[in-house]
């Protein structure tokens, strides 16, 4: 259950992004897995073989050509087969996120470790029993941890079989899959989270084009709510929150029509999918957005229903950078040099080697603005800083960037709880290294717990902390008041 008079301090990770053993006791494989690792400024590749026996590569969220299947190539190294090996060394940094002082602690489930090949290829055992043993340790420290049920990775055989979330069977294949994770770790887990960052498919639609996008989204945002109706029906403890990518944008200029480009920048990206599961049904913009992308959806009396009472506890997100938005042409100077009128520097921000712009007071007014809006609890569960970290001849790692940008984001965060947001927990993205969601690479490091690991596969693993490892547990242990 939500306590706000103990504020939840921790760090974030997910199972694809940190477990490795990609194919250890049972698990089947996820689309990352046939991932390479991609670049500074490039997302990274998943790689097939196409039905004519022709090598294939696409992108995350693309969905796989009709008769291709996922294959392993020998030129090709995949990050996520090892990961951070945290399958097998969970112990070891559950102990150093608890000498941190750690009172939460966030994780994704594999859906692969649990329901291998869907709900008609039975419990894999020894999936269940590894997070049981994961948030034993959790406990054994008294960490109250938030577990996040799917980020991105549920099995391919889903993808191969049923042709992935555009198939509203994927709902019952999901809602079964979270009452077998609520019933099993009640006594660990009172507070889940269903999807993380579900409006990323609104960010990444992939090949499969805007209607393909719409329809996955309102299926998993269908599954998410009838996960939280079956949560409540098998604990009342339980709490359950839907997760955003966080967008935060300006507009770019005085004029009018920024303004309002600016905040149907907000509607479209974060708004769409917040305004819908806590509040219980789709927004009256919604038309607006599904006639101007071509897209139409078929949502049943069900769908409505269950929309209704299957509204979030609790609102979680992410929040890393803000964006600005203008309907002007050629203005300003673009990140990315394409020009686009969303991806603009901001004069007055600075940004992180991946061109993410670093911008503090954005995250109190961010802060605040969901609270005006939603009037629910809300829990942060990634704010990091993904950076180049250098290992030192005494084997030290000096971060005091990372430390930079931590405590003002924290500092935001203290000013708008004295303010009165009504936010209970914090955790940061991540407080171990481990592979970038995006970009595949162990490079981009956001860790206060260095891993001995780079793009190239040379490393050992072994686990080093860094600078930040002690201010954060400073932070912690005076409840962010002591940020120096």
């Amino acid at each position: 259950m939500i306590n706000n008079d103990k504020f939840l301090w921790g760090g974030s990770i997910s199972a694809a992004q940190c477990e490795g053993a990609w194919d250890e006791d049972g698990k089947s494989p996820v689309q990352v897995d046939f991932g390479d690792p991609g670049t500074t400024y490039d997302r990274r590749y998943i790689h097939y073989l196409n039905a004519d026996g022709s090598r294939g590569k696409m992108r995350q969220f693309d969905l796989l050509p009709k008769g291709a299947k996922y294959v392993l190539f020998d030129d090709v190294r995949y990050t996520n087969h090892v990961g951070i090996d945290f399958y097998h060394r969970y112990k070891e940094d559950i102990a150093m996120l608890a000498e941190m002082g750690f009172t939460t602690f966030n994780t994704t489930i594999s859906w692969a470790r649990i329901f291998p090949h869907g709900v008609e290829g039975g419990v894999n055992q020894a999936g269940v029993e590894f997070y049981r043993n994961v948030f034993k340790e959790c406990q054994k420290y008294g960490m109250d941890p938030v577990i996040t049920l799917y980020k991105y990775d549920e099995p391919v055989y889903f993808e191969e079989t049923y042709g992935g979330w555009t198939n509203r069977e994927m709902i019952h294949q999901f809602v079964e899959f979270a009452k077998v994770c609520f019933k099993e770790y009640k006594d660990y887990v009172n507070k889940w989270l269903t999807f993380n960052e579900i409006n990323i498919l609104l960010h990444f639609e992939g090949k499969g084009g805007k209607q393909v996008a719409f329809e996955s989204l309102h299926h998993q945002m269908v599954a998410s709510a009838k996960a939280v109706i079956a949560a409540h029906e098998i604990d009342e403890n339980i709490s359950v929150g839907c997760m955003i990518a966080g967008y935060c944008s300006y507009p770019y200029t005085c004029d009018p029509k920024d303004v309002l480009a600016n905040y149907k920048a907000f509607q479209d990206k974060f708004g769409y999918c917040a305004d819908t599961m806590v509040r219980g049904y789709y927004p009256v913009y919604a038309s607006r957005l599904w006639k101007q992308n071509n897209v139409t959806l078929n949502i049943t009396k069900d769908d409505e229903e269950a929309l209704k009472a299957g509204k979030a506890d609790f609102l979680a997100y992410s929040y890393y950078m803000s964006n600005v938005v203008t309907t002007h042409q050629n203005e300003g100077e673009s990140l990315d040099g394409a020009g686009t009128s969303e991806n603009l520097k901001n004069p007055y921000l600075k940004a992180s080697d991946w061109g993410w712009q670093i911008d503090p007071i954005g995250y109190e007014y961010f802060l605040h603005f969901l609270n005006d809006r939603y009037q629910v609890p809300l829990f942060d569960v990634e704010n990091g800083l993904g950076a180049f970290d250098k290992v030192e001849e005494d084997g030290t790692i000096h971060d005091d960037y990372r430390i930079d940008y931590l405590r003002s984001h924290i500092q935001s965060l203290m000013k708008a709880r004295e303010e009165g947001v009504n936010i209970f927990g914090y955790t940061t993205w991540a407080p171990i290294d481990l592979v970038s969601f995006t970009t595949g690479q162990m490079d981009k490091r956001y860790g206060f717990i260095y891993v001995d690991m780079n793009d190239q596969g040379e490393g050992d693993l072994h686990r080093v902390r860094k600078d930040s490892f002690y201010w954060y547990k400073k932070v912690i242990a005076s409840d962010g008041k002591d940020l120096d």
